[in-house]
């Protein structure tokens, strides 16, 4: 059987991430498989840093990485480059970014290259991978990126697109994942609840998740 592992939002939780990877790891019993991480990799927990040096160091052989961008790493990355876009960064959590590097000056330029290269989509038979969601009245290679990055479903809203289950992240859920027919979102906030859920699917079989990997750690206030 061959499997698809996705982590939602990271949001600096190193500590989650880490976990979370050793038991997808544990998981595929050797076997590899492919890892989709739909974004967000920065800002409001305490290792921004961390989390991205150890994605940039990617997978090892037997997997196919796919670290896709969030709405915070374009506003990182942004904020980095322009000085007028900085404000809004740091007052959507990009302070804690720059306390994990030490200074923004010690930001490696290396890592923002990174940040701004990453995909905003990826598609296989069955799903479509993405950090918020889909109009669905546009092809998938003429998607705006707003869209992309910053779309929230409606409460309810179950359609997928084409045919496709999307999965996807960015409207957080305490309590969730969400599941529906069309599509599953998988952030159950976890910067703050310490509760972060992978979704397992089936590349073989359409729809949602066959089953989840859930990783427990410290709660956060901020």
């Amino acid at each position: 059987m061959s499997l698809t592992y996705v982590i939602p939002d990271i949001h600096g939780r190193f500590d989650l991430m880490s976990e979370a990877l050793h038991r997808v790891h544990a998981h595929a019993a050797g076997n590899g498989g492919t890892l989709v991480m739909v974004g967000d990799y920065v800002d409001k927990g305490p290792d921004s840093n961390k989390v991205i040096a150890r994605l940039r160091r990617g997978m090892p052989d037997g997997w196919t990485f796919i670290p896709l961008k969030g709405n915070h790493d374009a506003m990182m990355a942004a904020g980095l480059r322009d000085p007028a876009k900085m404000a809004r960064w740091l007052e959507r959590g990009g302070d804690t970014v720059i306390q994990s590097y030490g200074d923004a000056a010690a930001i490696p330029e290396a890592d923002i290259a990174w940040l701004e290269a990453l995909p905003l989509t990826y598609a296989d038979a069955h799903r479509v991978y993405v950090h918020a969601g889909l109009d669905p009245d546009v092809a998938l290679d003429a998607q705006n990126e707003a869209t992309l990055l910053w779309k929230r479903y409606p409460k309810g809203d179950a359609a997928g697109f084409n045919g496709r289950h999307i999965v996807h992240g960015h409207d957080s859920v305490a309590r969730g994942p969400e599941l529906y027919e069309g599509r599953t979102n998988l952030d159950t906030r976890a910067w703050r609840t310490g509760r972060l859920v992978t979704g397992v699917f089936d590349d073989a079989t359409p729809g949602g998740p066959v089953a989840f990997i859930v990783v427990h750690g410290p709660t956060q206030d901020r």
